[in-house]
């Protein structure tokens, strides 16, 4: 009986490990179809997989940002990043220390304790030249990795900062051109694959290219609008009347109105794209884009243009001006009120040689609402310019279902809407340019890049346009403005605005002052918009804060550009008459 139950025992146990047995065969007999079939049916697969891990793309370096005449105002420049790897330590900390030390510049004991850190990968030194780099290679040290990277530099310093924006390659962070020229700057037409070790070293077979495998691959150059000469002056003199009035901050545009081409945008305060990583919020941001502000007396050339294309004036009309008006609860008087009461009837040379607030209001009310506002829209207040700078405002243009009888007199001489200062330019530029509205750019288009690009827009007649510029050139030409020239005729208009708060509820006791203006008038090629924000001490008016800021400017641009004077003086008069 025990026999039996002994010998069914063996029985079940030579069973079980059978089936052990016959499952470990199994197994066996599987994993050697699967490594037949990875490493002789699919091994292409895999080859490619491996060769995928040893991938790695060339060196990429953003192409250069140029000024129209070359001038190199945005490049990469190479640095590199020097480790010790301590796991292919052959020389003692000592031993390296007294090798490196002299060439990094930095002390020997310093660079000891650095490299007895209990680290596998020990940061010596930062962005450090090629120079460097090349001295340290000769050492041959396998210990000593050195990672090279590219780094954003800015030739000329801060000038035409805001234009440029700045680059950061460790965030992937831009700003003005830098960020909408990305794409061209960052375009590379072959982008060479290398293989490369664990520890970043290249892997050369018959198929590596030597010289991409050393040389970096460079995106598109990209060439600006911007003058840097022109840019120069403004900038220059835009910092002089800053720190003479203490104005918190102002801004210089200027623009050939016949194709949108910026030549110069100065943004005070100015910052060092080189440092930007130092400079504050305030300085780094281009208000100029962002922040509206009510444009005052500049604005009624836009109601006087506005007012001929419909019809409703025209080059020889006579308005009443009776000193100030009443529009609602609100009555409206002339600035010079208290030495010009009441004028009376006059033309509109006057209303722009004594910026007169009531012909103004009186041309505004000549306009229905709608008439008013779609030709503002024309002119393209309350949206986007188009320019190609990241950030810009639609600013406030309320629709004229919402105005009341005090929005449409205000309106009329710049208090009704807030602009943006490109929004200025944009519009009165139409004018300068025979009635058509060109979108304002700083980077420089091919042809067929251009006609996709930039729009024009017809927003009133050539002789109209040319009716408000003689009006314009003559109010200078006749009065006692500190812009006007001997040899250049100059169509403009000075604005003078209360700041308002920044919460929008009212009015500081800060002033805007602007003057924006066109030469030569005969046949524009130059627009200039000057703006500053909250000027000091002194009589603060767009005629004496903002206008002595042009003269200077428009006379070395003058020069820089070579313009043709288009006026002749008393002098050339009388010689031709003799």
């Amino acid at each position: 009986m025990r026999r039996s139950i002994g010998s069914n025992k063996n029985k079940m146990f030579a069973g079980r490990l059978d089936w052990i047995q016959g499952l470990f065969l199994l197994a066996v007999l599987l994993f050697i179809v699967y490594l037949f079939c990875i490493q002789v049916l699919d091994v292409r697969h895999f080859r490619v997989k491996a060769k995928n891990q040893r991938r790695a793309s060339s060196f990429v370096m953003r192409g250069n940002i140029y000024d129209r005449n070359g001038i190199k105002l945005a490049t990469d420049t190479v640095y590199y990043d020097i480790f010790a790897r301590k796991e292919d330590f052959v020389h003692t900390p000592e031993e390296l220390a007294k090798m490196l030390a002299p060439i990094l510049k930095i002390s020997q004991i310093d660079l000891t304790e650095k490299l007895k850190q209990d680290a596998s990968l020990i940061s010596l030194k930062k962005n450090v030249d090629r120079h460097t780099r090349d001295e340290i290679a000769k050492l041959n040290l396998r210990e000593i990795p050195m990672d090279k990277k590219s780094i954003r530099t800015y030739p000329q310093g801060t000038l035409a900062s805001h234009v440029l924006g700045y680059y950061n390659f460790d965030a992937d962070v831009a700003s003005g051109v830098e960020l909408t020229a990305k794409d061209m700057l960052e375009s590379v037409s072959k982008a060479s694959d290398l293989e490369i070790t664990p520890k970043g070293k290249v892997i050369y077979n018959i198929s590596t290219d030597p010289v991409a495998a050393t040389k970096p691959v460079k995106g598109k150059d990209v060439t600006l609008t911007i003058d840097a000469a022109v840019q120069h002056v403004c900038e220059k003199e835009l910092m002089k009347a800053i720190e003479k009035f203490k104005a918190h901050r102002g801004a210089v545009i200027v623009m050939d109105p016949r194709n949108g081409e910026i030549l110069a945008y100065a943004v005070y305060p100015y910052f060092d794209p080189n440092n930007f990583k130092n400079a504050t919020s305030f300085q780094t941001k281009n208000w100029t884009l962002t922040d509206v502000f009510p444009p005052g007396s500049t604005f009624k050339a836009i109601t006087v243009a506005s007012a001929i294309e419909l019809g409703k004036i025209n080059r020889y009309s006579k308005i009443n001006d009776t000193g100030k008006i009443k529009v609602g609860w609100w009555t409206i008087k002339n600035y010079d009120y208290s030495r010009h009461p009441n004028p009376g009837m006059i033309d509109l040379v006057y209303l722009f040689e004594h910026s007169s607030n009531v012909g103004a209001v009186l041309v505004a009310q000549m306009m229905s609402r709608f008439e008013f506002y779609n030709m503002l829209r024309k002119f393209g207040f309350g949206e986007k310019t188009g320019i190609d700078l990241p950030g810009e405002s639609v600013g406030l243009l309320k629709y004229p279902g919402k105005w009341d009888a005090s929005d449409h007199a205000s309106m009329g001489y710049g208090y009704g809407s807030s602009v943006t200062a490109i929004q200025m330019v944009s519009a009165i530029s139409a004018i300068a340019n025979d009635g058509v509205r060109v979108t304002p750019h700083v980077i420089k288009y091919s042809p067929e890049e251009e006609a996709v690009k930039i729009k024009k827009e017809q927003v009133m007649t050539p002789e109209h346009a040319r009716v408000v510029t003689e009006l314009l050139t003559e109010s200078i030409n006749n009065g006692k403005s500190p812009i006007k020239s001997d040899s250049y005729n100059i169509a403009a208009k000075t604005g003078t605005s209360i700041k308002p708060k920044e919460n929008g509820s009212g009015y500081t006791n800060k002033l805007y002052t602007s003057i924006v203006g066109y030469m030569p008038s005969s046949k524009p090629q130059v627009l200039i918009y000057v703006i500053v924000d909250s000027a000091q001490g002194g009589e603060i008016w767009g005629n004496t804060v903002a206008a002595p800021i042009f003269k200077e400017i428009s006379t070395q641009i003058a020069h820089i550009l070579n313009l043709q004077p288009d006026k002749v003086n008393t002098t050339v008069k009388e010689e031709l008459q003799e």
